[in-house]
């Protein structure tokens, strides 16, 4: 299976063998942005994999650059004001990433900003090289995260680092990403693709169902999260209150100018 496209946003797919394809993701003029038009493939190429019951899927923008993911297209901000709600290209292709039938297999080199972190978290398995590097971004100009987004992050670190991580906006290298379990194996970046598809054909010599199984029941259990209608209303207009402030005009505006925001609480 293979694809060309003439948009600078791309996602390759590369059949490994009938049990393990690679989907590599670029954007080069925006250092890899998970534009809308970028995760829109993605989640159709993930569709097109999981019609073709493969059971591992290796995701990466490949080995020995500076950015793996600069995160959402900041330029797509100025027509959207919440790129992260629920119904949105990024969380419709972090949920598919979540619920593909299969194991999905982050191999991360350079540095991942805001929801190419989740990208990264969202998949089952990471593995990266020492280049890595995860920074959660959106306090940098204003945008409240979603709590589905939060729980993600919830459920796989401890809280002091996941309020450090979105309080500081600073990133956490790939040392700390492994002592706290975000990624699985640490490697040279001249082994970084072989140990992913190492682990790929050891994963995909099991019993697919069985696995397909456990992924699914542990989707749900992550799931689990009971909240009540007042938290999930009171939620809702916090962020609300965030999507809609000055604060976060100026955050894109000081972006765009390459500037410190000043940030007035309002």
């Amino acid at each position: 299976m293979n694809d060309t496209q003439t948009s600078p946003a791309t996602v390759k797919v590369n059949i490994v063998d009938e049990r393990i394809a690679q989907l590599t993701f670029s954007n080069p003029t925006r250092r890899n942005a998970l534009s809308a038009e970028l995760l829109q493939t993605l989640d159709a190429r993930l569709e097109a994999l999981a019609a073709q019951r493969i059971p591992v899927v290796i995701l990466g923008s490949g080995v020995g650059q500076d950015v793996w993911s600069a995160g959402h297209d900041i330029g797509e901000l100025e027509h959207d004001r919440d790129p992260i709600a629920y119904g949105k290209p990024l969380e419709l292709a972090l949920r598919r990433v979540r619920a593909y039938p299969g194991v999905m297999i982050a191999m991360v080199s350079g540095s991942a900003w805001g929801g190419a972190v989740d990208l990264a978290m969202s998949c089952d398995l990471v593995v990266a090289d020492g280049s890595a590097r995860f920074a959660m971004t959106p306090a940098n100009i204003g945008l409240p995260y979603t709590t589905s987004g939060l729980l993600r992050f919830f459920n796989n670190l401890p809280i002091h680092v996941l309020k450090e991580m979105f309080f500081c906006a600073q990133p956490l290298d790939a040392q700390r990403a492994e002592r706290f379990g975000v990624v699985n194996r640490l490697v040279d970046s001249d082994k970084l693709e072989a140990t992913a598809l190492e682990l790929a054909r050891g994963i995909a010599g099991k019993a697919p169902l069985a696995i397909q199984a456990v992924k699914e029941q542990l989707r749900i259990l992550e799931d689990l999260q009971p909240m009540p209608v007042q938290a999930m209303e009171q939620i809702a207009e916090l962020r609300r209150q965030a999507c809609e402030s000055a604060d976060f005009s100026e955050g894109l505006a000081a972006f765009a100018a390459r500037r410190p925001a000043v940030f007035g609480g309002k």
